[in-house]
């Protein structure tokens, strides 16, 4: 198993860079709410111990990690709405939801060490582009456990005005149980129509009406 390090950061150190930002995003494969995206610059001096990537941690330690890192870093995050991932796109989305991220940061870094094989075309910022890069970069995996912890308590007040979906556990992910709770309940504000579930649905329910 891969562990993420500092070497990465390290080396844009080395190559001159003096503030190198960690970008990530959580809920590109939803079927429900926003994508959220974090931007995180650490201190090298002060990195708080157990930085992995999100998913492989409890929800219990990626909430405390998620506070650790609020308090001990500069930290950023930003989000695309529904509205704005069906009319752009995930990726698009995504995207935005990062360079939001990017904005919200208390200062401007001046590297960027991005999760993915692709980089935002609105940058004006030296980047880079690494795949897996919560397994591989501190500063990366800090993002992805404060966007996954803000996403899910996001998902969970949504899932208190919308019950019956399962959003508090499966944070709008296609489970079983939402997919059936999709054809049952029908189709929430909160639901993305351009993904195939429930676009597929409402085609259904307007091929009934009509």
């Amino acid at each position: 198993m891969t562990y993420p390090d500092f070497s990465l950061e390290t080396a844009a150190h080395q190559a001159g860079f003096t503030r190198v930002a960690g970008i990530d995003e959580v809920g590109r494969g939803p079927l429900a709410g926003p994508v959220v995206a974090a931007a995180v610059i650490l201190n090298p001096e002060n990195i708080p111990s157990g930085l992995n990537d999100s998913k492989k941690l409890s929800a219990k330690r990626r909430d405390a990690l998620a506070e650790q890192i609020l308090a001990q870093a500069e930290v950023g995050l930003g989000q695309a709405s529904v509205a704005e991932i069906d009319t752009l796109n995930i990726l698009r989305a995504t995207h935005l939801a990062m360079e939001r991220a990017l904005a919200a940061l208390p200062s401007r870094p001046d590297h960027l060490l991005i999760d993915g094989n692709q980089l935002p075309k609105a940058l004006a910022i030296s980047a880079q582009a690494v795949v897996k890069g919560d397994a591989r970069a501190f500063s990366i995996a800090a993002a992805s456990i404060v966007a996954k912890s803000a996403r899910d308590r996001l998902m969970w007040d949504l899932a208190q005005h919308f019950p019956g979906y399962g959003w508090e556990a499966n944070a709008g992910y296609p489970t079983k149980s939402h997919i059936n709770a999709l054809r049952n309940l029908g189709v929430t504000p909160h639901h993305r129509r351009s993904f195939k579930p429930v676009h597929n649905i409402l085609y259904q329910e307007k091929t009934v009406s009509d």
